[in-house]
């Protein structure tokens, strides 16, 4: 492996440790729990794993002799800063349960387990990538462990290796997964535990007991950093608006975390348009009366945050997808009708299948992004909005209405767009020091879960805005967390997302100074992440965290 200087000098850097950790450990268990909602669906669903006790480590006595243990880990999804930091945690702790403990990594994600594709991972290669970005150790997937032959060639790959435990790295999706295969292995007596661990840079996967996913810190950083550059260039330039759209397809954290750092002019957040029912034309109508009244004040520039998803959230937008994700759906005799199509033809005949309101709505729409709604949809069934250039749509049709005030003598100022789309740049940056220690803490307690026998637990550190040390780490039932949702035209249990609230203090907050940021230029220019100085400067948690916890 080529090594950086950066990354020389961070392989010396010594993740920070809960004090209940660092030492002999001891568990308390609370009350029993049960789940956010839909308790007795759940319950039937998960008669093994429901209602466990939620669970809190606290600094034991002394160290107890403990057999080895073996375990497997799965990173699955898309990447997020600090998994590294998580399998090196893992390895430690079961290092120091017994140093005859094993650790194997499967290859791609949870299709490893099914295909029987691992490696055992060694101190050797563990050295290679701590405090490192990305998941290359042992590579990601999107492979969905449903089906119960799926659980079965798992179980075959468990006994090869005398494993003890599975831990599969993931979101939302990923530990219901978990969850499930949890409850099979218990049904089956396999003697397999599954534990859980809660990643996802969108941030939507937190609650009261998993206060953060992992990779949200560094990448908000460094989006903020490219964010306060582009300003720092508007602000330079002065002739420019700036659109940029950031990840979060189902909810806007990354969005609000970033306006908090940054302080742009506009920054939409997709709850507050779903919660007001505004429409694409009121979207449209609020920015442009932004960047006038910015023309007027002599400021020709500005910086726009338009999330991801932000597009379903439009009320007329989210009927439109939906007719069109039944319309296009892989297999349907529309969809083999649709592509036999000539292209020039598509956008007419789609709009001839759709209903009056929908149909109007897609013709309304610039070519291009009428084209990109038809194009095929993900595995879930689903538009794939990160391929809708919603930024681009905003700013053509707020060019459209300035154009129209300005022939009638209502806008003097000019208006000219930069697109940009920040996903991938912060989706394997090296860990923060935040994000560094957190994950190195989930991986450490992940160990402790699987020494105790648990499963069906996620790993949880909480009192995050607190130092390290003081940092309350141990494990929440992964069924309290869930609720059912209709999924592909069935109700199936899932953990529930977590959306931006907009009762909470972060939003509020955002609300009481956006109309301030909107005409002022009030930008701040965060810079690069910082991994060496006071830690003040070094080690602090994200905004949102700070407001949340305050």
């Amino acid at each position: 492996m080529n090594i950086s200087a950066l990354q020389k000098e961070r392989a010396k850097y010594q993740p920070k440790l809960p004090k209940s950790l660092r030492g002999a450990v001891k568990l308390t268990e609370g009350a029993k729990t049960e789940s956010v909602a839909d308790q007795k669906e759940i319950a039937e669903l998960f008669p093994n794993t429901y209602g466990m006790p939620l669970i809190t480590f606290k600094e034991g006595d002394k160290d107890s002799s403990k057999k080895p243990v073996n375990v497997g880990v799965i990173l699955s999804g898309g990447q997020a800063p600090g998994g590294h930091n998580v399998i090196s945690g893992i390895f430690d702790g079961i290092k120091k349960i017994n140093p005859k403990s094993k650790l194997y990594g499967f290859l791609g994600g949870p299709g490893g387990l099914v295909d029987h594709k691992y490696m055992e991972l060694t101190a050797e290669i563990i050295d290679e990538y701590r405090n490192t970005g990305g998941f290359d150790i042992i590579g990601s997937g999107r492979t969905k462990l449903e089906e119960e032959w799926q659980f079965d060639k798992g179980l075959e790959m468990a006994r090869d290796l005398n494993l003890n435990a599975l831990v599969i790295i993931g979101g939302d999706d990923s530990n219901t997964n978990a969850c499930v295969l949890a409850e099979y292995y218990l049904q089956k007596k396999a003697g397999l535990q599954v534990i859980g661990c809660p990643k996802t840079i969108d941030g939507d996967l937190k609650n009261e007991m998993i206060e953060a996913s992992f990779g949200f810190d560094t990448a908000t950083k460094v989006y903020s950093e490219l964010i306060g550059n582009i300003q720092r260039d508007a602000n330079s330039a002065k002739k420019y608006w700036h659109f940029i759209k950031l990840m979060g397809r189902s909810a806007s954290h990354i969005s609000l975390e970033c306006a908090l750092k940054t302080q742009p002019n506009i920054t939409l957040i997709s709850e507050e348009v779903a919660e007001k029912q505004q429409t694409l034309g009121d979207i449209v109508d609020y920015m442009t009366c932004i960047v006038a009244q910015r023309a007027e004040d002599g400021k020709n520039f500005g910086v726009a945050l338009i999330p991801e998803g932000l597009i379903e959230f439009i009320p007329e937008m989210k009927i439109l997808i939906s007719e069109l994700n039944d319309l296009l759906a892989e297999g349907t005799e529309t969809e083999k009708e649709f592509k036999m199509l000539k292209k020039i033809h598509r956008i007419n005949w789609v709009a001839s299948q759709l209903t009056k309101e929908s149909a109007k709505v897609l013709k309304s729409l610039p070519q291009g992004i009428a084209t990109q709604l038809t194009l095929d949809r993900d595995p879930h069934g689903n538009v794939q909005v990160s391929l809708i250039d919603t930024e681009k749509l905003l700013g053509e049709m707020v060019t459209e209405k300035l154009a129209a005030m300005k022939k009638a003598e209502k806008f003097a100022g000019k208006f000219s767009t930069q697109y940009h789309f920040f996903g991938y740049e912060g989706r394997c940056a090296a860990p923060s020091n935040f994000d560094a220690d957190y994950c190195y803490s989930l991986g450490y307690t992940t160990s402790v879960l699987v020494s105790e026998g648990k499963t069906g637990y996620m790993a949880s550190v909480r009192n995050l805005t607190a130092p390290a040390e003081k940092w309350i780490a141990g494990g929440v039932p992964i069924t309290m967390m869930m609720n059912m949702e209709r999924r592909q035209g069935h109700m199936k249990p899932v953990i529930q997302k977590a959306l931006v609230e907009l009762d909470g203090a972060p939003f509020k907050y955002f609300v009481s100074k956006r109309g301030e940021w909107a005409l002022e230029t009030s930008y701040v220019y965060p810079g690069p992440i910082q991994y060496f100085g006071p830690t003040e400067v070094c080690d602090q948690p994200t905004e949102t965290l700070k407001f949340e916890r305050a």
